[in-house]
């Protein structure tokens, strides 16, 4: 029933952009907050970005400046806009909902920038 479903993933430049999506069903998407995480070969999941109910974001040091997070409540979607895109910021992304101690994930999306 519970489902988070990510896209916009993808092969891109580096320098280049990708905004990604994440669309929640299945559960009150506006009483959650919401998070994007990363994770690359070899690598922790890290935090990227989070977005609160009440519209509060925080960023990792990595990412800051170059990405936004955002969300639509009417649309049960959260975003990451991701700009200036470089290597190491290759990784499968996976969005998260957390509200109190209950939290749900979604399988992932691949992004990989190359030359």
């Amino acid at each position: 029933q519970v489902q988070l479903v990510e896209s916009g993933g993808g092969l891109v430049q580096p320098g280049g952009s990708l905004r990604l999506s994440c669309a929640a069903s299945g559960f009150i998407f506006r009483l959650y907050d919401m998070d994007w995480y990363r994770q690359a070969p070899g690598k922790q999941r890290e935090l990227v970005a989070g977005i609160s109910t009440g519209g509060s974001t925080n960023y990792a040091d990595s990412v800051k400046g170059r990405f936004t997070i955002s969300r639509d409540n009417a649309k049960n979607t959260v975003y990451l806009q991701m700009n200036n895109l470089k290597p190491e910021d290759t990784a499968v992304y996976s969005c998260h909902g957390l509200r109190g101690a209950r939290g749900y994930w979604g399988q992932g999306t691949q992004v990989t920038v190359s030359s």
